[in-house]
């Protein structure tokens, strides 16, 4: 697929509830911008993200994924943001198996109060995925025609 200078690329934010849910909500809410091709999916906790949702989410088309979650320490669960950290790495020498760019994930800590930091991360993680192209590498190709 040609790249154009219209091509978005489809973002999905997975960002828990307690902390990066809301850093996004201030970040609304104070009129920062950040890409209307973020899609964010609410959960409760960032340890709450199975890796197969990330596999799921690049198999239905997304170009890159980002997690976001309570810094280390602060976690509403006590250490679930350790879990998913740990998962996470280990998903990501997954997709370098597959082929899947390093740039295409991304893991950020974010907590309610920090909104800028929640908007500067999302656009900086649109640019650099749109640098990348379209992901095709794990599509499913049975729904094309």
């Amino acid at each position: 697929m040609p790249v154009t200078e219209n091509w978005k690329p489809t973002i999905v934010a997975f960002c828990c509830n307690w902390c990066s849910y809301a850093g996004a909500d201030l970040a609304g809410s104070s009129r920062l911008a950040y890409p209307a091709d973020v899609k964010i999916i609410k959960v409760p906790c960032s340890c709450r993200v199975n890796p197969m949702f990330v596999l799921r989410a690049f198999e239905k088309g997304a170009d890159g994924v980002i997690l976001c979650g309570c810094h280390p320490g602060d976690c509403h669960y006590s250490t679930g943001n350790y879990y998913a950290r740990r998962r996470m790495t280990l998903l990501f020498s997954m997709l370098d198996y597959l082929g899947i760019e390093d740039g295409r994930t991304r893991v950020e800590w974010v907590s309610a109060a920090e909104g800028v930091k929640f908007s500067e991360t999302m656009n900086s993680f649109v640019e650099t995925v749109r640098a990348l192209g379209p992901s095709v590498r794990l599509g499913d190709l049975r729904c094309k025609n």
